[in-house]
């Protein structure tokens, strides 16, 4: 089940609508570039990887959707879409290398208008097949350190609903299960926005694997009294002494395994290293929208004072000395990382 798909009858984007999980399973069909933009914007779709294999989408949309018959008018219609998604969300790593990937093979074509629109064609799903095969390739290595019986605490969505198919993390843990071991999950909720509890769950159930949603706190106490194995979580941004920035709650999540002695796997494509970013002092934590902490409501009441402020960070940034190995489609990466890593980056440039 893929998270993302191009129909040509149509022609549409074709996505999962994640902000309707768990609760209905509804495939939109998005028809302009605006509609995938909004799509993006208000987190229909979401996670890095997915986003980004949108806005290539939405880039072959421009072109079939463009009514131009000059090569030069395409082409014009082609940058005003990349434009466009370029700032949608701007610091995330393989959103705009996607675009401009797509974007070179447009500014070098010559030839017929219907030739560069099925090329733009072939090399999005160029792109979505390498993700593809990336991922494929991190939950191989990831599937390694996995034990029969293993009890995992997972953080976030990994799965293929932010990725394309496979994912990350979750893909780690879906490849080991249908390896044959017998492993159990303890999805956490992943506030304030419950990407645990609505998507990483709803995956894990789709794929058959048992798991138990755990409330955000109750991490330490599992790990503290014995309950479980190793850790697994995602990134956003990976600097180059290994650091990472992360769904909220990872910082604290790998102190608890720090402190106790369990080991705690970042799992992402390599692309996630930025090589401009030496350490995570220096990685900006934007603050997210306050609805996902003011609006909540149990049984239909507010759990906050309708007076309440709040900030909401984006994310939280956990050190490289917490962290017990970065599991890639380059391989595993343990401490120090420093060389490994600066290795990973400059091959993916």
């Amino acid at each position: 089940m893929r998270t993302i798909t191009w129909n040509s009858d149509l022609p549409a984007v074709e996505m999962i609508d994640q902000n309707k999980l768990p609760g209905e399973f509804s495939l939109l069909q998005q028809k302009t570039i605006e509609e995938v933009a909004q799509a993006i914007q208000n987190k229909t779709i979401q996670g890095t990887s997915a986003v980004a294999l949108a806005a290539v989408y939405g880039l072959v949309l421009a072109g079939f959707g463009s009514k131009v018959t000059s090569l030069e008018g395409l082409k014009l219609d082609y940058q005003k879409a990349a434009s466009m998604f370029k700032v949608i969300q701007p610091k995330t790593r393989l959103l705009p290398i996607a675009i401009e990937t797509i974007m070179g093979f447009v500014r070098n074509f010559e030839g017929d208008p219907d030739q560069l629109r099925q090329g733009v064609l072939e090399n999005a799903e160029a792109l979505v097949q390498a993700e593809l095969e990336r991922n494929l390739s991190i939950a191989k290595m990831g599937a390694e350190l996995i034990n029969d019986g293993d009890r995992i605490i997972h953080h976030g969505s990994t799965g293929g609903l932010a990725s394309i198919e496979h994912g990350t993390a979750l893909g780690i843990i879906r490849y080991a299960w249908q390896q044959g071991k017998r492993v159990h999950v303890f999805v956490d909720e992943s506030r304030p926005a419950m990407l645990g509890s609505r998507l990483g769950a709803w995956e894990l159930e789709q794929a058959g694997i048992p798991y138990d949603i755990i409330a955000e706190g109750a991490a330490g106490y599992l790990m503290r009294s014995g309950k479980a194995d190793k850790v697994l979580f995602g990134a956003e941004r990976v600097a180059m002494n290994g650091d990472i920035a992360n769904s909220l709650g990872t910082y604290m999540l790998s102190v608890a395994a720090y402190d106790t002695g369990i080991p705690a796997y970042c799992v992402f494509p390599s692309y996630m290293i930025d090589p401009n970013i030496p350490s995570g002092m220096e990685i900006m934590i934007e603050n997210s929208d306050t609805a996902d902490l003011l609006n909540t409501q149990i049984d239909g009441h507010r759990t906050a004072p309708e007076s309440a402020t709040a900030v909401n960070f984006a994310f939280d940034i956990t050190p490289h000395r917490l962290i017990s190995g970065l599991i890639t489609e380059k391989g595993v990466f343990y401490p120090p990382f420093f060389r490994d890593l600066s290795l990973a980056a400059i091959k993916e440039r």
